[in-house]
């Protein structure tokens, strides 16, 4: 093995980081406020706000320490597609993440939309929903993409490894915003992201472009910020949301 190669492999190392801290912080902050951890999942937004930027400044120091910048280890970059391609791109890639939410409610608990997806979208304090709004998918694909791509996908040789190592714990994570220690829950999702993170990978390992990956990826968590800012505005909206599950 050379030494590049050494480097790049310890870069793998990381990919646990997201799963570890969002549990660490669930317990803790159950533990500070005397909750239970199911009562305070309704923060998750929030942590997985501070999380990001926190792998955010990972990725910096870790790029920086292998001699490259952020874009260079994301390989984030002008050109590498054209506008249409894109465009296209970005509408499949959202398009399979609805779908593997909505296929992961009907495998676990026989629904498309289960309740386990009404507490996603739990209401917070409006005022903090609305700049959760933008900060939520500002931040969420420069951290997981560049942190599950750019660290991920780029660190393994073997091209099955490159994909599905990184995409499991892509969408491993996802089982731990909101954490909840229930079988069922977390195998929901894990699967409901599984088929998007593994795409995700194929799609960067084969064309290194994170450009429509990330563009998708915040599509869909402002999507997810604005249900979340519905449901923070109005608790009848969210009620009444959950009557019809």
């Amino acid at each position: 093995m050379t030494q590049n190669e050494s480097k790049n492999s310890k870069l793998a190392l990381f990919l646990p980081f997201r799963c570890i801290v969002f549990l660490l912080v669930f317990l803790i902050g159950a533990l500070i406020v005397d909750k239970k951890v199911g009562e305070i999942n309704n923060w998750w937004s929030i942590v997985a706000s501070a999380v990001n930027i926190v792998t955010i400044l990972l990725i910096v120091l870790v790029a920086k320490k292998h001699g490259k910048t952020y874009r260079e280890q994301l390989n984030l970059k002008k050109g590498l597609d054209t506008p249409k391609r894109t465009i296209i791109l970005v509408i499949l890639f959202c398009a399979v993440g609805m779908s593997g939410m909505y296929a992961a409610g009907l495998i676990c608990y026989g629904s498309v939309m289960p309740k386990a997806a009404l507490d996603v979208v739990a209401p917070i304090p409006l005022a903090i929903a609305v700049i959760n709004l933008i900060v939520l998918p500002a931040t969420v694909s420069f951290a997981e993409d560049g942190l599950y791509l750019g660290l991920g996908v780029n660190s393994f040789k073997n091209k099955y490894a490159a994909i599905f190592i990184p995409a499991f714990f892509y969408a491993l994570q996802h089982c731990f915003i909101p954490t909840m220690f229930d079988a069922k829950y977390m195998l929901y999702r894990l699967l409901s992201f599984l088929p998007l993170t593994v795409i995700f990978c194929r799609n960067y390992q084969k064309n290194k472009n994170p450009l429509p990956i990330m563009i998708a990826h915040a599509i869909l968590d402002f999507a997810t910020g604005m249900m979340i800012l519905l449901t923070s505005a109005s608790s009848e909206l969210y009620e009444k949301w959950g009557s019809m599950i």
